[in-house]
């Protein structure tokens, strides 16, 4: 069963869940909306989205160096007590998060973060590339948008799939975290560092 943007979209608005999540819990409910609310109770998304109101100002700044010296993160992870930030989950998440940063070079934290000039120039190609090909005029937005999700993939920390386990999306493993220790988890920062650049 094919699950579209807008289903997603809904089940995302009821629960507060995560794209990516709901997405999942979508596919794996067979597109049932309310076998996927279930799912997504059962994983701990639903308290993890209700978290990310509060505050998070706790936390620590990792720092990782890869490969010999050339490349190095600095990644301010916030939490809301001093306590989760010296666990040992919320350290290897860091950790985690600083190693993934350093492979995939993301450019922005949040689809929110990428500028609208950016966005636009991306639809833009996107959408010449369509008229390019022989797909018909009317499905080139379309066509557009797939492609933004996967500028989004490549772009922004958050959408990107984890290195150490390509199935999960980063922002979904953050999730699984903050349900793990109970507080909201915030990457408020981070800084890449690459040799000669």
């Amino acid at each position: 069963m094919e699950i579209t943007a807008a289903s997603v979209q809904a089940l995302r608005k009821a629960t507060g869940a995560g794209m990516m999540d709901c997405k999942k819990a979508l596919a794996e409910a067979g597109g049932n909306a309310d076998k996927a609310t279930e799912i997504l109770r059962k994983t701990g998304a639903m308290k993890a989205a209700k978290r990310q109101d509060r505050e998070a100002r706790e936390g620590l700044v990792h720092s990782y160096i890869h490969m010999g010296g050339k490349i190095g993160v600095l990644i301010e992870l916030n939490c809301e007590t001093d306590f989760v930030a010296r666990t040992e989950v919320f350290q290897q998440l860091a950790k985690d998060l600083a190693m993934h940063i350093a492979a995939s070079s993301p450019d922005y934290i949040r689809q929110e973060d990428v500028p609208a000039e950016v966005l636009e120039k991306e639809k833009e190609i996107y959408r010449e590339q369509a008229s390019q090909s022989d797909k018909p005029e009317k499905v080139w937005d379309k066509i557009a948008e797939g492609r933004l999700e996967k500028f989004y993939q490549e772009a922004c920390l958050l959408d990107q799939p984890f290195v150490k386990n390509p199935d999960t999306a980063v922002g979904q493993l953050i999730r699984e975290v903050a349900g793990k220790v109970g507080e909201n988890i915030v990457i408020r920062r981070f800084t890449r560092f690459q040799l000669g650049q």
